[in-house]
């Protein structure tokens, strides 16, 4: 089934890390970055002006991201034989920001487009993005390439296309068509997120958490995700077509909080879907489990195992129990497990995020917080994080040693 490929969204980007000679404001209050041959492969090489987004990743709910423009030219276009490429941009709100040591991706799109996106260096973001598009090391203070031509840079999976969400890139699935007959019984009205689980589980029947509980959790994720897409897609274009107000009297609060509505939607019910799907993991492979049971202190655990009676039984052991957090992108939030099950050492925490910088990844470590990554995922991280990580079928596996009954 064809998912997409990075070459519809893409011509090429570079990475590197910002020198000061590259984020400081020169005295005209602009700035201005040196390319490389590789670079011009996809920038040109004849003086142009882009039209650019330009994005400050700095973390979770620290974006800022402001539209301009940047010319590629050449000081030197009258002596040919020294060629000194640079890329001119006007100061803005993002590269008043970057610092020496940030990273920078300057992406050109399909047009005359650039993306031209600032991350903390050796950050969750910056190591999301490396992955995305396909940088196996850590960037220097050169600018590093990648091109992207025809289906050579492989299929766009779930994890990826959230990342394009990221960045402001809207994914259009190739396959879109050929999920109306799914999703045709709704009309434009959005069924709960369980129904809409269900319904991605029904229509995937081929897919068996028993066999392969990663790749089932992975793959009815990424069904349930089409599938709502396109439903949006057909309720945003309904609602848009009745328009907001008439005439001259356009109802701009109106718009702004149905836009908001959508945004919220898209974020919520992320986080109920791969709770269902978890849940019918952990029901396809025979575990005793309890969803959103009580621990203390007004506390819940996302999944307990065996369940709540069995925690709260003073005599049932401790080293028998096992508590699952379950957070569809971690970021900063991994700190909101700790005071969740207290009879229960090491915490367990599943995700979807990819990349998680190693910082993080070692402060779980050191605060007995057990990262669980379905394995598809898994590619995305260090070989060096790789060894620690769990799976799902690690996760399964151990719950059934410590209590043979669950």
């Amino acid at each position: 089934m064809k998912r997409g490929h990075l070459s519809e969204y893409f011509e090429g980007v570079a990475v590197k890390t910002l020198r000061v000679v590259d984020a400081t404001p020169k005295k005209s209050n602009q700035h201005e970055v040196g390319t490389t041959v590789e670079m011009r492969r996809f920038l040109g090489n004849e003086r142009r002006r882009f039209d650019v987004t330009y994005l400050w990743l700095g973390g979770e709910q620290e974006s800022v991201s402001e539209d301009g423009f940047a010319t590629h030219y050449d000081p030197r276009e009258n002596k040919p034989r020294r060629p000194d490429w640079r890329l001119y941009y006007p100061s803005n709100a993002v590269t008043e920001m970057m610092s020496a040591g940030d990273t920078l991706f300057v992406a050109k799109r399909p047009g005359n487009t650039l993306l031209f996106i600032v991350t903390p260096h050796g950050g969750t973001l910056q190591n999301q993005l490396l992955w995305l598009f396909g940088f196996p090391s850590q960037p220097e203070l050169k600018f590093a390439t990648q091109e992207f031509v025809g289906d050579e840079d492989g299929e766009l999976d779930f994890t990826a296309r959230l990342l394009l969400d990221e960045i402001g890139i809207e994914f259009e699935d190739p396959n879109a068509n050929s999920l109306d007959t799914i999703i045709e019984p709704f009309g434009t009205t959005f069924p709960s997120t369980q129904v809409f689980s269900d319904l991605a589980r029904l229509t995937l029947p081929a897919v068996d958490a028993r066999d392969d509980p990663d790749a089932a959790l992975v793959a009815w994720l990424n069904h349930e995700e089409a599938l709502f897409r396109r439903l949006e897609r057909r309720a945003v274009m309904a609602r848009l077509g009745e328009g907001f107000g008439a005439g001259e009297d356009l109802d701009v609060d109106g718009f702004l909080h149905f836009s908001l509505q959508v945004q919220n939607r898209r974020k919520s019910r992320m986080g109920r879907a791969f709770e269902n799907h978890l849940e019918a993991v952990f029901r396809a492979t025979d575990l005793k489990f309890e969803s959103q049971g009580g621990t203390e202190q007004g506390n819940t655990a996302d999944f307990l195992f065996p369940g709540h009676t069995e925690y709260h039984d003073p005599r049932f052991p401790a080293d028998r129990l096992t508590m699952l957090a379950a957070k569809s992108t971690c970021k900063d939030r991994w700190r909101q497990v700790l005071p969740e099950a207290q009879r229960i050492w090491p915490k367990h925490l599943v995700t979807l995020e990819p990349a998680i910088s190693t910082a993080q990844t070692d402060q779980m470590r050191s605060e007995r917080v057990q990262l669980v990554i379905p394995y598809p995922i898994q590619e995305s991280y260090l070989a060096s994080q790789r060894g620690w990580l769990w799976s799902m079928r690690d996760f399964i596996a151990a719950v059934r040693e410590r209590d043979p009954t669950t």
